[in-house]
Formats: C-alpha cells, sequence, structure tokens
C-alpha cells in the first residue's frame, strides 16, 4: 500500500496556505498564546483535508518465466535414429515443463533457411528470433534439443541479451563413427580424350577403424576404376573424359557397420570436356552443287580441322590428259584409312561411290572404325542405288539402311517423321512446325528397304530421308539425298540446313544434350530440375532419393514433344539420386562443402563453453542402454550462481504485471468530516475556558 495526494485546490494555493498557517503557529507558539497548539493542530487538519490524502493498493499477477525450447530439425538430425531420440526427449521435455503452471515453455523447429546454398545449424540465431519480444528479466533459460553441431555458438565473451542459463540435450551416442568422401581438388573443363587429374579424399570423423577404404569410381554411369584411399589423406585419381559436354564423374566409399549415415558416402564432380579440335575426313565422290555447301559449313566453325578430298579423276578413266598439265595429287588411301582413321572424329562421304579408288578391304577398315566408337554420316546421291554403291562394300554391316536400287523424282517438302518431332537432333526445326514446313523443297532422293534406327525425316510418299543408328559402339547417319544445297543458296526460302548438319553432326560424335534417351538433373539453387528425353512413350514419374534416405515421386511433365521436365525446390541438400526406369542420374543440390555435411557425429563440446558460462547443463538424452532420459528440471528464485551437474536450473522471473489500482480517501465522508469537527471542537473548547 501507498499513501498519494490528489489536492481539492492547486498545490501552489495549498504551499501558500500551510506557509502561512505555519508562520502564525510558529508566533503564536513563541508568544506562548493560550490555545495556540489546539489551532494550530485545526489549522493542520484543514489542509490535510484539502490535501484530500489517498490510501492506493495496486492489484497485481506474476508474469509466466518463458523458457525457449530450440529443436533442432537440421540435415543431420534427420537419421531415423536421431529422428526417434528427438521426438522421445521432446515428449518427455513437454511433460516435465506442464508441471510449472508460472513457467511458460516456447517451441520452436529450427530448420536451414529455404534460400540458403550453404546450410548449417543455426540455434542461436532461432533462439533470438523466439525471445524478441521478451524483456529479458522474463527469461528463464533456454533448452536446445540438438546432436550438438551447432554453427552459430556465440563466444564467451559474447552477451547473449539476458542472464539465464542455456541447457543441451544431445541426440546421438557417444563415440559416433562417420565416413565421408569429398573431393578436394578438380577441373571444371578437360580436353576430350586428354590425360586429366585430380585429388579426393575420405574422412573418418570420430574413432577410425584404421585401414584403407575402398572408392569406386564411375564416369558417366560406368564405372572406370577401384581405388584404395587413406583416410585423412589426398588420393590423385587420373582419367580421360570421354566425351564432349558434361561428364558425371561418381566416387563412392564403401559404408563401414555402426557408421552414423551413408548418405555423406557418396560424391560427385561434373566436368564439362571440350574438344580442342575436330578432326573431320570429307570424302567427295565427284564435283556437285552440294560439295560447297558441306566444306563451308565444316569450315564455317574454327574448331573443325577439315581434311577434304574430291575425286576428280577416277583410275578408269584416260583422256591422254599429260600428267604434268594435271593438278591432282594422289589420293592417300592407306594413311587415312588405315595408318590415322583413328585420328578422325567424323568421316564423311559425300555421293561416293566404290570406283578403285579405295581397295575393298579398306571399307572393312572403316566398318570397325565406326564399331569402335567412330562417327560415319553417309549424303548420299543417285550414286548411292547404283552398281557401284558403297553399300555393296564391306560398309554395310554398319549401314542402317539398304537402297532398292531406284531412285524417287518427285518434288516433295521434307517433314519430320513422328520420331524426328521428338529426336533432339530434329526437334524444333525452325519451319518445321508448319504445314507444309516453311522451307524450300527437295526434287529427289534414294528409295532405299526398311531401316533401322530412326528416321527422323521422310520425304516424298513418306519414305526415309535421314536415317540415325547405332553400330556397335558408334553411330552412323544417312542423309537420302544429295539437294540439301538448295536450302543453302536459298531456294524457295531455303531451310535449316546448318542447324540439322551441325546437329547430326553432333549426335554422331555422342553430344550428351543431343541424346535421345537420356535423363539428366541440375541444380539451380535449391531447386532440382529434371529432364528427360525420350522418342518413345510418356516416361512416368521421377524417383528421387534424398541425401537423407527417404525418396519422392515427381511427376514428369511434357515440355515438348520427346522432352519431359519436374522441378521442385528441395528441403535437404546434399546428393540426389534420380531414377526413371532403368535410367538414374546423380546432381548435388546446394554447396558441396556445407557445414552441415563437414561432421555429422554428435558432440558435446560446440555447446558446453557457453553452457559452462551460463550455468547450464550439456548432456546425452541417451544413456548406454540406448533408453532415452532427461534430468529433472530445478526452478529457482534469486540469481543462479552455481552450475548443477545433474538438474537442468531455470530462473524464475519476478516480473509483474499491473491489473488495477485501488483508492481509499483518508478524509472523505464521515471520518474526514468527524476528525475536522473534533479538531474545530477542541479550539471552542478551548476558548470557552
Amino acid at each position: 500500500m501507498t499513501v498519494d495526494f490528489s489536492p481539492f485546490i492547486p498545490w501552489p494555493v495549498l504551499a501558500g496556505l500551510a506557509i502561512i498557517v505555519v508562520a502564525i503557529a510558529a508566533f503564536a507558539i513563541w508568544r506562548r498564546v493560550r490555545g495556540a497548539w489546539i489551532r494550530s493542530i485545526a489549522a493542520l487538519a484543514l489542509l490535510t483535508a484539502l490535501a484530500n490524502p489517498l490510501l492506493l493498493q495496486e492489484d497485481r499477477d506474476q508474469l509466466s518465466t518463458v523458457v525457449p525450447v530450440i529443436v533442432d530439425r537440421s540435415q543431420s538430425q534427420q537419421t531415423p535414429e536421431r529422428i526417434k531420440m528427438t521426438d522421445d526427449a521432446l515428449a518427455q521435455l513437454k511433460e516435465r515443463l506442464a508441471r510449472f503452471p508460472n513457467v511458460e515453455p516456447r517451441y520452436v523447429d529450427a530448420t536451414e533457411p529455404d534460400d540458403s546454398d550453404a546450410p548449417s545449424t543455426r540455434l542461436f540465431n532461432a533462439l533470438s528470433a523466439a525471445v524478441a519480444d521478451v524483456p529479458p528479466a522474463r527469461i528463464g533459460g533456454a533448452i536446445m534439443l540438438t546432436d550438438g553441431e551447432v554453427h552459430d555458438v556465440p563466444g564467451v565473451n559474447q552477451a547473449l541479451g539476458f542472464d539465464a542459463p542455456i541447457h543441451g540435450l544431445i541426440t546421438g551416442k557417444a563415440n559416433e563413427f562417420d565416413r565421408r568422401i569429398e573431393v578436394v581438388k578438380a577441373p571444371r573443363f578437360g580436353i576430350v580424350n586428354e590425360e586429366q587429374q585430380l585429388l579426393l579424399r575420405v574422412f573418418d570423423d570420430g574413432p577410425s577403424p584404421g585401414g584403407t577404404a575402398n572408392v569406386t569410381v564411375k564416369l558417366n554411369g560406368n564405372e572406370i576404376a577401384t581405388l584404395q584411399a587413406t583416410p585423412g589423406r589426398d588420393t590423385p585419381f587420373s582419367f580421360k573424359v570421354e566425351r564432349g559436354g558434361s561428364n558425371v564423374l561418381e566416387f563412392s566409399v564403401t559404408g563401414l557397420p555402426g557408421e552414423v549415415t551413408e548418405a555423406n558416402n557418396r560424391a560427385v564432380h561434373v566436368i564439362d570436356g571440350i574438344r580442342e579440335n575436330l578432326r573431320v575426313l570429307l570424302v567427295s565422290g565427284e564435283p556437285h552443287a552440294g560439295e560447297r555447301a558441306w566444306r563451308n559449313l565444316l569450315k564455317s566453325d574454327a574448331s573443325v580441322d577439315l581434311v577434304h578430298f574430291t575425286i576428280l579423276r577416277p583410275p578408269e578413266k584416260q583422256d591422254g590428259t599429260p600428267i604434268n598439265e594435271l593438278s591432282l595429287i594422289a589420293f592417300p588411301t592407306r594413311e587415312l584409312f588405315v595408318d590415322k582413321i583413328k585420328d578422325f572424329d567424323l568421316i564423311i562421304f559425300d555421293r561416293y561411290q566404290h570406283r578403285g579408288v579405295l581397295p575393298i578391304l579398306y571399307y572393312d577398315y572403316i566398318a570397325q572404325y565406326v564399331e569402335n566408337g567412330g562417327a560415319l554420316l553417309i549424303a548420299a546421291g543417285p550414286e548411292h542405288a547404283g552398281q557401284d554403291s558403297i553399300a555393296l562394300t564391306p560398309l554395310s554391316s554398319v549401314l542402317p539402311a539398304a537402297p532398292t536400287g531406284q531412285m524417287i523424282e518427285k518434288a516433295f517438302y521434307p517433314r519430320l517423321s513422328e520420331e524426328g518431332r521428338k529426336h533432339p537432333v530434329t526437334r524444333g526445326l525452325d519451319g518445321s512446325a508448319d504445314e507444309p514446313p516453311h522451307w524450300g523443297r527437295w526434287f529427289r532422293s534414294v528409295d532405299v528397304e526398311p531401316p533401322q534406327g530412326q528416321t527422323v525425316m521422310v520425304g516424298a510418299d513418306n519414305h526415309p530421308l535421314l536415317v540415325l543408328n547405332r553400330a556397335g559402339q558408334g553411330r552412323v547417319a544417312m542423309l537420302l539425298s544429295d539437294q540439301g544445297w538448295l536450302w543453302a543458296r536459298g531456294f524457295e526460302g531455303g531451310g535449316p540446313h546448318v542447324a540439322l548438319y551441325r546437329r547430326v553432326a553432333h549426335w554422331l560424335m555422342k553430344e550428351p544434350a543431343l541424346e535421345e534417351e537420356a535423363l539428366t538433373a541440375r541444380a539451380s539453387g535449391r531447386t532440382l530440375e529434371i529432364t528427360r528425353q525420350t522418342i518413345g512413350a510418356n516416361p512416368g514419374n521421377a524417383t528421387v532419393r534424398y541425401p537423407s534416405g527417404k525418396t519422392e515421386m515427381l511427376p514428369l511433365t511434357q515440355a515438348e514433344p520427346g522432352l519431359f521436365k519436374a522441378e521442385k525446390k528441395m528441403d535437404e541438400i546434399g546428393l540426389f539420386e534420380i531414377r526413371n526406369g532403368e535410367m538414374t542420374t546423380l546432381v548435388h543440390v546446394g554447396a558441396v562443402d556445407a557445414p552441415e555435411f563437414k561432421a555429422m557425429i554428435s558432440t558435446t563440446e560446440a555447446l558446453k563453453p557457453i553452457a559452462d558460462k551460463s550455468k547450464g547443463l550439456v548432456t546425452r538424452v541417451s544413456d548406454t542402454s540406448g533408453a532415452i532420459s532427461i534430468p529433472p528440471i530445478l526452478p529457482v528464485r534469486g540469481q543462479i550462481r552455481v552450475a548443477d551437474n545433474d538438474r537442468m536450473q531455470i530462473h524464475l522471473t519476478n516480473e509483474t504485471v499491473l491489473k488495477g489500482i485501488n483508492t481509499l480517501p483518508l478524509f472523505a465522508g464521515f471520518a474526514g468530516v468527524g476528525i475536522l469537527l473534533l479538531a474545530f471542537g477542541a479550539m471552542w473548547w478551548r476558548e470557552g475556558r
């Protein structure tokens, strides 16, 4: 209770009256005037009544003590064992805190930010956000349920913003062990078929079993090596980039019994293959209008080393012209087709026919070159349907289409077949979407038997025009007309001859982006983008295996004919495996060196310094038997001076909230009137004597 005043007249006036009364009373007492004391008391009683004293009583409620409980839901906590530990410990903690009605727990699930490419466990950020609206005096402590891998622990000299204990309840088991693998140093680009080197390292976190680790290396899904790596040491690895474009190296280390997780036992590295110089051999059987179109196209590419021969004088031509008047060189058949055939990335036969220039055995060498991984393009003209056709040589073993011996002499628009609308070589060619196609006509093509492989373009009456096929490890393309030069000359508006020829050449050289059956994935930030190319039916769903081990089905929707895509923002970071049918691919979402994956073993050391400073407790929630048990909670009034090694202390707040004020006027009503009457009556009584 307190006493306050609510005067009936202003304080300055009341103060002036009080000064006058005191002065008169002092003078009367000094002169020993009869009844001076009684008169003084009566005057003071009147002044007190004018001051209107009030008796105040505040009505207050005790405020609750806020205890934030930060639950670590980061990715290192997502193993099945730790999920169960966390949930069981949280249930016990809720039951314990519910016993104290004046304690207000605030439960916060701490996860990685959705926009972070390098995830980390930031529990103290979550703690600050949880108590941002709470006065520091009301915070009784903080409890963190985590595996101990916390990456934003403040320094021991850094202020927390409140004076209360920090407690850590640690999931996982003591002496945990985990093995992981990382690519330490690797090139981002590499010349195709040239030696490249990278460094990888196997890490053993926790008590290491020693010895060496088996590492399996795959390139584009094919196993290429097995290594023995010593944990903690860099292991060099040499390899050759096998193709242009994206190449995926996968490293997987054999897991060990009892390790925390095998989610980090694999690592990937993507290296872009660059062809230093594309070596192309172009052999024209005779001069013709389309020869220059091929030559101009190949010469316009600075990355192409072109070797071009045109057979001007076949051996049977004898017209008596003196040799010194001929500007001809001998055709180096042995050097090209025996000694150096493996040096060529692509061989093109442009309207070539067998007329004795090449020995019959050399066609077999070319067939072997294709089957061993080479690329062959046949640009056929009328001679391909004749008796000297190269389809009648040993080269026929790798050709996808055999001529019938007839030419189709009819004007037609080259059109994409159903497979061609889906095949990446011809899909989306400019002008192909119109009917008739928005390009010029051709006027003849070679008639062939039903071909092998994929017929991606058709000519008159739907006869095959462009056929693509695989032969052994190599590839073959057949363009069954010699009139592509009409597009190059702009006849009837021309056509996309440059795009078509280049795509065919790149497909022959196994450009990954032009594979007709391919499953690829890429990460843009935390967004996973899946692309499935197929010339078949709808491929169905893609199965995504997360780093934590869980799987999810993502529907693939058609973006273009033969092209299906899926996209999703992932809530995990790490190595994802995508599967569709028998096809699989790997992609790493987020930063490879993210703190969340540097160590997966649980620890009590990270939180111990801040807990010791704040008089908190750090302990594991699981004992040696695997049972979940959390320490008791001890509410403490007043300042916590000593840490308790067995209990979690909570500082109870003394803060209250004002609900209302009760007032009682001391000189109001009959009590005040009675006091004044008594004072004045005594004064009159004294005067009467």
